[in-house]
């Protein structure tokens, strides 16, 4: 069983930006082959199952989104080498993935909070770059939406996260996976 996480925060305020860019990930993959999200409380965000794939949209806001990770991978007794963390990263250009098989948070207070409720940093991410705005605040940047442009110069990069996705699921070692995308 794999688990993929996109992270974001819920609700129409949130949907278009930068922040949700782990939601908006998973929301193609699922768009492109038909399957729908449902809300399970138990796991504190929305999920969906295909056959050994789970992904989760956590609802907790990106604060507490562990507490959504750690509730799914309790309930079906997921490994941590089988989960996957999708997230935005200011610090790389719009567009830019980067995968890596451990680290910290890097500032990231969703990712944080996933290490400290699974209590390990050997989590498996995929930070995708939404850029930064030196004459914004960090916090105000990463809440705002993206532009109609923005939106268009990602699209290969959300696309990309789809194969990454099926090459993770599929069994491929996540060394194989970051050398041939990063």
């Amino acid at each position: 069983m794999k688990l993929v996480v996109g992270l974001g925060n819920p609700g129409a305020k949130y949907e278009r930006t930068k922040h949700n860019i782990g939601f908006m990930c998973l929301d193609f993959y699922a768009n492109k082959r038909g399957l729908t999200f449902k809300m399970e409380r138990k796991f504190h965000g929305e999920a969906l199952k295909q056959g050994d794939l789970i992904l989760l949209k956590p609802h907790t806001f990106m604060n507490l989104s562990g507490q959504s990770v750690r509730a799914v991978a309790d309930y079906y007794d997921i490994a941590i080498d089988d989960i996957l963390v999708i997230y935005d990263d200011f610090v790389l250009p719009l567009g830019k993935i980067r995968l890596r098989e451990q680290g910290g948070a890097g500032g990231h207070n969703g990712m944080q909070s996933t290490i400290d409720h699974l209590g390990t940093d050997t989590v498996k991410r995929l930070r995708f770059g939404i850029d930064s705005n030196p004459l914004m605040d960090a916090k105000d940047y990463v809440l705002s939406n993206f532009g109609k442009t923005e939106l268009d110069a990602i699209l290969p990069s959300v696309k990309t996260v789809t194969e990454i996705i099926d090459a993770f699921v599929e069994g491929m070692t996540f060394s194989n996976i970051m050398n041939q995308f990063n």
